[in-house]
């Protein structure tokens, strides 16, 4: 993915959702568990080391899959290198908990499935769009709603090699 290294490091100096200090593990054998800085700002999970104010590297936090590996562990995978995990360790459960919610409504993805969640319900009861006054027309309420049922009819599917999204 290209990016631009100055727009990254201005971005990681925002304010953060979620920050703390965290063991990590990256993805390749034989890393071991640092101590580093954890920023989430918007929908990039940066991380420093602990005296640095740059980033060493970022997440782009879509297309991955978060998880607990235990009480106080979680992981990061992306969808088309699920064997190349990033681990992560909290100082409590309670902690790893408010990552793992924060990481997973971070993503487009999650924001864009509720607002289009909110928009249909609202249309329903109300029998008006909430976003026909910003000139968003129905056409692309109900492609957006195709798109989602099509994504949650694929996500639903049995994972056989036939299947795989």
């Amino acid at each position: 993915m290209r990016f631009n290294e100055k727009e990254l490091v201005s971005l990681s100096r925002q304010p953060s959702e979620k920050a703390a200090e965290l063991g990590m593990r990256g993805p390749k054998k034989g890393d071991v568990v640092k101590k580093r800085l954890v920023k989430l700002v918007v929908n990039f999970l940066f991380y420093f080391r602990i005296d640095e104010e740059e980033p060493i590297g970022a997440l782009l936090l879509e297309q991955c899959r978060v998880e607990r590996e235990d009480s106080q562990t979680f992981s990061i995978a992306f969808l088309d290198e699920a064997e190349r995990k990033y681990l992560f360790e909290c100082d409590s459960e309670e902690q790893c908990g408010e990552w793992v919610d924060a990481i997973i409504k971070a993503s487009y993805e999650f924001m864009r499935k509720n607002l289009i969640f909110y928009r249909t319900e609202i249309h329903r009861l109300t029998g008006k769009d909430p976003l026909e006054q910003y000139g968003i027309s129905d056409e692309t309420r109900f492609q957006d709603c195709f798109t989602i049922k099509m994504t949650l009819f694929k996500e639903n599917q049995p994972k056989t090699s036939e299947h795989l999204v």
